[in-house]
């Protein structure tokens, strides 16, 4: 028997899935002060999506991602720096 192997983009999301994805979606649109019901929470949502179903889990850094894809904020205010520098 031949079994169909599924890329993780093909398997739908659960509701815990959908939950980390909402917490991001709802962070981001709080912080950047963008309307639910406009083109850039569209974009911002697609973004989120698409990233958690490449494998990007971890809500701190999907929301990174998210906000370096939209370019929503300059890499220095978020990066930590070394000690030292």
């Amino acid at each position: 028997m031949v079994q169909t192997i599924k890329n993780r983009s093909q398997v739908p999301l659960d509701s815990r899935d959908l939950e980390i994805c909402q917490r991001v979606f709802d962070k981001i649109r709080s912080e950047y002060q963008v309307e639910k019901d406009s083109d850039e929470a569209e974009r911002t949502a697609s973004i989120i999506i698409e990233l958690y179903r490449q494998g990007v889990r971890d809500p701190d850094h999907l929301m990174s991602m998210v906000e370096a894809a939209r370019g929503l904020f300059e890499t220095s205010e978020r990066l930590p720096t070394a000690p030292g520098i």
